[in-house]
């Protein structure tokens, strides 16, 4: 029994399946650091880059991925906010 290749229509079913899938996990709150991760590489390997468009899928999943503040991070890392020394 010959296998078939999926085509094009099923390729693009199972994108939006899938990509449908990390948006209600990320939107639910839901979403494990593993998903979140998944997700990231899942926008890598489909080559998503650039200006997130208002409207767009990218922008709808651009607006549920949490922030990072860097001196939060700094601050809970060290104790406090590291100061930056001019040369």
């Amino acid at each position: 029994m010959a296998h078939k290749k999926a085509n094009e229509d099923q390729f693009n079913e199972l994108h939006s399946l899938v990509t449908a899938e990390f948006l209600q996990r990320i939107k639910s709150g839901d979403a494990t650091t593993q998903d979140l991760k998944a997700a990231c590489d899942w926008l890598k390997v489909n080559d998503i880059s650039g200006v997130a468009l208002e409207g767009s899928k990218l922008e709808k999943l651009a607006s549920v991925m949490p922030t990072v503040d860097p001196e939060l991070v700094q601050q809970r890392l060290y104790g406090t906010r590291a100061s930056i020394k001019s040369r």
